[in-house]
């Protein structure tokens, strides 16, 4: 396929590294053993752990999820899943993950249902971030859904995966199963690592000459833009934030301007489309508050803690303020390389498409994108 001047070495340099090093190998002949090569060991919590503790673990290695390891033989597998870890030597099964936990599990935890000190839900921090980190497990759904991808996976079968909605994946590292699509039910390994929805839009971004008759579109043409977009207004508390998002099963929200000529209640998801955007709010802006800072922002409009987490010293690695977080956008019009790349470079899940004014139309997840991309792919090669 032939390349233009613009289009693809625009995408490709988000790739870096990476995509240098992956090029060599076709898309279609791919596996997802060649997404996991260069991953870190998995980043893990035992059931024992109390949520205070996995918080500092997501915060130290810089991820928003981990999967919760128990003793073998007492649990219940995630999702109808059994994932073991086995001995290398004996092959005898030394742990069952028995879920993934994310930020939005240990926030919507804190948030709670309950109504003390006037139903701000964050009364008494210490004692709900000292329990044990099994106890929340399935309070939401994605905690549940642990899933497993074999290293000898296609590409083209990895990406329906991740594009049904599955956000991460274990991967065992030693598997010796052939010939293996879709997700496994059953597996026992040594060791896994985990593989992300933003790991497989990398290595596709390596592969973007390959992908130069699609991703040339725009997200418009090629169905990718979701217009049933659910958002808070600028009145809405984190608190409050926190509890709808629990309920929709979101981890982030456009921020719209309040319409002054509707009532609407500030504790309830509205229809964005239409709005005007002038923030996002994630569950991963919250990873590495101190305990004392979250007791103080939670109750904060979520527009006025967006301002204050980009500000704050204590989430900046230097201990100086940063920049204030900028809103990542796109248009109908958008090529989808310029969406994957925006996607990319900044590390966000979703880009918010607007219109010329800044109104907000629909987003772009990576879900989307991936779907759009395995559907192109299929309809090419037929």
């Amino acid at each position: 396929m032939q390349q233009t001047k613009e289009q693809v070495p625009a995408a490709t340099s988000a790739a870096g590294k990476h995509g240098t090093e992956k090029q060599r190998l076709s898309l279609r002949d791919a596996k997802v053993k060649d997404l996991t090569g260069d991953k870190r060991r998995l980043v893990e919590v035992p059931y024992t752990a109390s949520l205070a503790q996995t918080m500092n673990a997501l915060v130290a290695n810089k991820v928003v999820a981990l999967p919760v390891a128990a003793p073998p033989g007492q649990w219940i597998g995630a999702g109808g899943s059994m994932i073991l870890e086995s001995d290398k030597q004996t092959g005898a099964v030394r742990k069952h993950y028995i879920g993934m936990l994310t930020m939005l599990d240990i926030l919507a935890h804190i948030a709670g249902d309950d109504q003390i000190n006037g139903g701000d839900g964050v009364s008494d921090l210490d004692q709900k971030m000292s329990v044990p980190v099994s106890s929340i497990i399935g309070h939401c759904l994605e905690g549940l859904s642990l899933w497993t991808l074999n290293p000898h996976t296609s590409i083209v079968d990895c990406m329906e995966v991740f594009g049904k909605g599955v956000h991460r994946t274990l991967v065992p590292t030693d598997s010796h199963m052939e010939n293996v699509s879709g997700v496994e039910l059953v597996e026992s390994a040594t060791s896994y690592q985990m593989l992300t929805q933003m790991d497989l839009l990398r290595f596709l971004m390596s592969h973007a000459s390959e992908l130069e008759g699609i991703i040339s579109h725009s997200v418009g043409e090629l169905g990718a833009a979701n217009e049933n977009v659910f958002a808070i207004t600028e009145r809405t508390k984190v608190i409050d934030a926190i509890k709808c998002m629990k309920a929709a099963l979101l981890q982030a929200v456009p921020i719209v301007k309040s319409s002054v000529t509707h009532e609407e209640d500030p504790k309830q998801l509205i229809n964005g489309k239409g709005r005007q955007l002038i923030g996002t709010f994630s569950a991963t802006d919250l990873r590495g508050c101190h305990l004392a800072a979250l007791q103080t922002w939670l109750p904060l409009p979520a527009q006025e803690f967006t301002e204050k987490i980009s500000t704050s010293s204590l989430l900046s690695p230097s201990g100086t303020p940063t920049p204030q977080r900028e809103l990542v956008t796109c248009q109908v019009d958008s090529p989808l390389y310029e969406v994957m790349n925006k996607a990319l470079t900044k590390h966000v899940h979703r880009v918010w498409v607007v219109d010329r004014q800044g109104y907000l139309v629909g987003l772009v997840s990576l879900t989307d994108i991936i779907r759009v991309l395995r559907a192109s792919l299929l309809g090419y090669s037929q």
